[in-house]
């Protein structure tokens, strides 16, 4: 992620997380296809066609991209979105457990530690559910090992973990470690975490309209082929550069939105799961550590 702090000059001529790599080609298409109609005018031959302006009208195709491009960023805004509800919902319990819960029997601390562990384990695990990549050793130090088989073996893993913290809470509760309404609390703390995931699973699965995304390339391919033939009479042999220039810009946009519209890959343009994931492994550190005496005043209050 790009920080608006960063020296402007720096940024603009940055090549990390451009879209420059992904249109060059099409640029370089769009600039050789303008050359190629500034030789054809030079040797005379009837290629200067200003009608060509109105197929494709400005305004349709600019309207067509500010939605794309809108329409990707929204759903890149609603990922992070499903992300910040997690990260509060995660503190947020893990405050409770860690606070609310008694340690009676010498080995309720353990367990207790274990379920903060698995709400790390749980964002760590819809990251990679959301990546659809497999249950990898990242996510070993936060389970058992029993618990780490049966991951592998999930569809969703993620529910998986959710089904045994809630598990767990219905233990303490029977266990009278826990009262009916901070047992109700917390679990609604776990069903955000599953809304969480649902939000980001509704964004992965929901693609932009293929119809869409096909009528929109072929109208940026009409329109940037059709530009030497408007342009080569003013321009002659600076119809290439220019063509270049104007499909630099309309291919980018278009690649921008392509970029934004699923935000939980690898990509310099995506969400920073790793990092937000660390954050909640930090935060979770944190409360684990507390010392006894500022736990005990803790539950006092």
């Amino acid at each position: 992620m790009i920080s608006e702090k960063r020296p402007w000059f720096k940024v603009a001529f940055q090549f990390q997380g451009s879209i420059i790599f992904f249109i060059w080609r099409r640029v370089m298409l769009c600039a050789g296809f303008g050359l190629l109609i500034s030789v054809m005018y030079f040797f005379k031959l009837p290629v200067s066609l200003p009608i060509l302006s109105s197929i494709v009208p400005s305004i349709v195709l600019g309207l067509l991209l500010v939605f794309r491009t809108n329409t990707a960023y929204d759903r890149f805004w609603e990922g992070r979105r499903c992300w910040g509800t997690l990260i509060i919902a995660v503190r947020n319990l893990a405050r409770q457990i860690w606070v609310s819960i008694s340690d009676r029997e010498p080995d309720d601390l353990a367990k207790k530690k274990s379920t903060l562990r698995l709400l790390v384990a749980f964002a760590i695990a819809m990251k990679l559910h959301l990546r659809q990549e497999p249950i990898s050793s990242e996510i070993e130090p936060y389970v058992l090992p029993q618990q780490y088989e049966n991951l592998k073996k999930m569809n969703n893993p993620p529910l998986e973990i959710a089904f045994w913290i809630g598990d767990y809470l219905t233990i303490q509760y029977e266990a009278n470690n826990l009262d009916v309404y901070r047992l109700t609390a917390m679990n609604q703390l776990v069903n955000n975490m599953i809304e969480a995931l649902s939000g980001c699973e509704r964004i992965l699965r929901t693609p932009m309209p293929l119809a869409y995304a096909i009528h929109l390339k072929q109208l940026l391919l009409l329109y940037c082929l059709a530009l030497p033939f408007q342009m080569v009479k003013e321009l002659t042999w600076g119809t290439g550069p220019v063509v270049a220039l104007i499909s630099f810009a309309l291919f980018g946009i278009e690649e921008i939105g392509i970029e934004i519209e699923n935000p939980f890959g690898h990509d310099a343009n995506d969400l920073p799961l790793d990092n937000i994931c660390a954050t909640m492994q930090r935060n979770i550190n944190d409360l684990i550590t507390l010392s006894p005496s500022v736990h005990a005043r803790a539950k006092e209050h």
